[in-house]
């Protein structure tokens, strides 16, 4: 990209519009070209100036964000940071906004609207740089059903609203490895729906997942609700001191850092407030180091699309420590920052098409359990 980045702030409150103008103009590599109060306003100022990137917030008259951004994304696909308040509700619309094709957020404060917007001003124009050299792409119109799992004494009224998980093929059965693998995820912007891709592949007794996603307190129970619902397996964020059990995935929650410890046999989950590791928290490099020396030649690294470089070499620690990794190719990732650093640092065994990497663990996975049954 040369010149400018040229961004359109759209947002119903003339403060943040007013606010978000001029924290983008203070930068020498990016100006506000134009602000909107609506979306049908944006529409048309967007058809007219063609900004790189625009700010969306949710909730605006005449047609609330996250419509506009659903068309906007099918029809005139183009980079979007979402200005998301930081409410349980909020939280599921920024989900969601994610899943419609939204490179990223920015939590916007409740309470002292001008003093909390300005704070985050090194955070909104990052995220908007990281926005302008994205991959976006135009969104498909995608259906997703919820799954039911089986549940001790559920009713069948509670299976009325949602649909029977898929039944998994006897090729893909896992239970004899599970216990003693571990699968470790990192991952950054894009990555929410990387990581959607990936467990919704993974069946009912897939090993043990841990996954640390960068992303703020308050709307990683979000996302493990999401993703529990479209899952065989059982996604949760992880607590600290709980057993790490197979046919589940664990999400570091937000604002917190995640590893992985042994207790006897067992796996358990160390959740704590330590301090951030590469700028984040929580940070891929603290649960890849944990993996590395704790699971050893036991673990399985996926490295999935975001800005920077973190978790690239503790991902070469696993490695060194006799795991087997997978890095997402730069055609299918938002970013490639991480996974291009992951590669650099020699910590890659495959490199794959997003698609392409679960279908690959569960032969590998599967090859395992062919090899345990011929020593049996």
């Amino acid at each position: 990209m040369s010149g400018k980045i040229r961004v359109i702030v759209v947002d119903d409150s003339a403060l943040v519009r007013s606010l978000l103008s001029a924290i983008i103009n203070r930068q020498s590599d990016m100006e506000c070209i134009g602000t909107a109060n609506d979306p049908l306003i944006a529409r048309e100022m967007i058809r007219e100036k063609n900004p790189d990137v625009i700010t969306l917030d949710v909730e605006m008259p005449r047609m609330d964000g996250i419509d506009f951004l659903g068309r906007l994304m099918r029809l005139r696909p183009m980079p979007v940071v979402m200005i998301s308040t930081l409410t349980e509700r909020g939280a599921e619309v920024t989900m969601r906004a994610l899943e419609l094709g939204a490179v990223d957020f920015v939590a916007k404060p409740r309470v002292g609207l001008a003093s909390g917007l300005n704070e985050l001003a090194a955070q909104i124009v990052d995220k908007i740089r990281v926005a302008a050299v994205a991959h976006v792409r135009r969104m498909p119109v995608r259906s997703a059903q919820a799954i039911v799992k089986p549940v001790a004494g559920a009713g069948a009224a509670s299976a009325s609203a949602a649909v029977a998980a898929p039944p998994v093929s006897a090729s893909a059965l896992l239970g004899r490895v599970s216990t003693e693998k571990l699968i470790c995820i990192g991952a950054s912007t894009g990555g929410t729906e990387a990581i959607r891709e990936v467990l919704t592949q993974m069946p009912a007794d897939s090993p043990a997942i841990v996954i640390t996603q960068h992303m703020p307190p308050g709307f990683t129970t979000s996302f493990a609700a999401r993703l529990d619902s479209l899952c065989q397996i059982i996604v949760k964020e992880a607590v600290n001191g709980e057993r790490i059990l197979p046919g589940h995935a664990y999400i570091a929650p937000g604002g917190k850092q995640f590893s992985i410890a042994r207790s006897g046999a067992n796996y358990v989950a160390v959740v704590d407030d330590g301090p951030p590791v590469n700028r984040h928290k929580p940070s891929v490099e603290v649960l890849f180091k944990s993996a590395a020396a704790v699971v050893g030649r036991n673990a399985y690294g996926i490295m999935l699309t975001g800005m920077g470089g973190d978790g690239a070499a503790a991902m070469r620690e696993m490695k060194d420590a006799g795991s087997y990794n997978y890095v997402q190719d730069e055609a299918s990732c938002i970013v490639f920052g991480m996974p291009r650093e992951a590669i650099a640092h020699g910590a890659a065994d495959e490199v794959l098409p997003l698609n392409q990497i679960a279908p690959a663990l569960i032969a590998r996975l599967r090859g395992s359990t062919d090899r345990l049954h011929h020593r049996i």
